[in-house]
């Protein structure tokens, strides 16, 4: 971990500020861009990323500036978690809810796996924030996200797939999981192996799209579909105030407590650091 003083880091914080200011216009825009191509006839709306350019001087000049600055970074990392609901909760409840551009794209069978698939790249991908939102996606479609690569890879028991769901905060009971994995056994993706008491389960089909219905995503959804792992590990990455503050400063117990939480990508770290890093400059004023 790297030693500065309290002005060295103060002008670290102005630079990542405006790495984050330029990551949220950019990705906001892309996002919006990608959402009016594929959703327009469906009449919902995008939960946007809000940005500020902060100036320099007056940041690290005049604390009141700082901490509005500060405050409206933290309130863009809120924006960030309820973009990410927003795209699921369109394409979940819209788009994939026999919509006309969905029906008119894809096929029965393309239909059917597109709603596991794009709920593996995501919420399979982002882990830690399926493990703060596992309600807006429907249960089966989360489970199966959840799950299919270790199915995959070897036949899972029933509290197996229990234990590992529990790591994102989903606690169903045995015959609970057994009424989503029929469901997803009924769509053709698992199917059931009985020995003696236990029940396990084991990959059926892959989660591939037909050749025309990978070429019709690619035309699509795709951008939409993988924007929220792009944007996750960019803006949720604020490494470079993993510091130590090592002068006289006001409250270096406490700052550089919270700057440790920095090293961790996510999320709920930099949510924490910048929530207290308000708190320290208030302490400071």
């Amino acid at each position: 971990m790297t030693d500065v003083t309290g002005e060295q880091f103060l002008n670290k914080l102005y630079t990542v500020l405006d790495k984050l200011y330029s990551i949220a216009s950019t990705q906001s825009s892309r996002f919006k861009k990608e959402w009016d191509e594929n959703f327009a006839s469906l009449n919902v709306e995008p939960h946007l990323i809000r940005s500020i350019k902060v100036d320099k001087d007056k940041f690290l000049t005049d604390k009141d500036y700082r901490i509005k600055a500060l405050n409206i970074v933290k309130l863009s990392f809120e924006d960030g978690f309820h973009s990410i609901k927003s795209l699921l909760t369109a394409l979940y409840n819209s788009y994939f809810k026999d919509s006309e551009i969905f029906l008119s794209n894809f096929d029965e069978a393309d239909q059917v796996i597109l709603k596991y698939f794009v709920a593996k790249k995501i919420l399979g991908d982002l882990i830690q924030y399926n493990q703060l939102d596992h309600k807006t996606v429907p249960l089966k479609y989360n489970i199966f996200a959840r799950n299919y690569l270790i199915i995959k890879f070897k036949d899972q028991k029933t509290t197996e797939i229990l234990d590992n769901l529990k790591k994102i905060n989903i606690h169903l009971k045995s015959n609970q999981l057994k009424t989503y994995m029929h469901e997803i056994a009924s769509d053709g993706f698992i199917t059931k192996i009985k020995k003696g008491k236990s029940l396990s389960y084991r990959i059926k089909n892959e989660l591939e799209l037909s050749e025309e219905g990978k070429k019709t995503y690619n035309q699509t959804i795709s951008r939409l579909v993988e924007w929220p792992t792009l944007f996750y590990r960019s803006y949720y990455n604020v490494r470079e105030l993993n510091v130590t503050i090592n002068d006289d400063s006001l409250h270096s117990e406490f700052i550089n407590k919270v700057l440790q939480k920095a090293a961790t990508q996510g999320y709920i770290a930099c949510h924490y650091v910048f929530s207290n890093l308000v708190e320290y400059y208030e302490k400071l004023k």
